[in-house]
């Protein structure tokens, strides 16, 4: 079976990507289709490689009942443009990153653009309140995001 990779990049890698991938894993877990995707994060700056997702993240995700251990932060690189088929940046900002420092273009193989059409916004100096609305965010995004892959997918067999 193909698998359908899916690679959410923020800035450092704990907080707002690291949501989407762990979201997302859940969300396909309990749809019955995880074993089909195969799902990653990864930061546009090398601040936090290493480091488990910010405790705030976690505590968000634990209390809606998405467990994000094992994660570790790390840099987006080059290559993952050619291992994933689909990249979703946070912002607009992540975006241009990916497009400038990692010369992404249209002929590349992954598809580029905005987590759901909008900024996520960055709650690393926020509150509970901000790590909350980010799980929401991401939680409403992955669930549209599966149902445009499943449809993709469905059209292609």
């Amino acid at each position: 079976m193909v698998k359908t990779s899916v690679l959410f990049v923020c800035t450092g890698n704990i907080c707002r990507s690291p949501t989407a991938e762990a979201v997302f894993r859940h969300i396909v877990e309990q749809k019955g289709v995880g074993a089909r995707f195969h799902i990653d994060s990864a930061g546009t700056h090398g601040y936090h490689i290493g480091d488990a997702p910010d405790s705030r993240a976690i505590a968000v995700a634990a209390r809606r009942g998405v467990n994000m251990a094992g994660l570790q932060a790390r840099k987006v690189q080059k290559e993952d443009f050619e291992r994933f088929d689909h990249v979703f940046a946070m912002d607009a900002g992540h975006f241009r990153h990916l497009q400038d420092v990692c010369g992404v273009t249209e002929k590349n193989r992954a598809v580029l653009a905005m987590f759901d059409d909008e900024d996520v916004p960055d709650p690393y100096y926020g509150s509970m309140a901000d790590f909350e609305r980010v799980y929401d965010i991401v939680e409403q995004g992955c669930e549209k995001l599966l149902s445009q892959i499943c449809a993709a997918r469905a059209k292609d067999l």
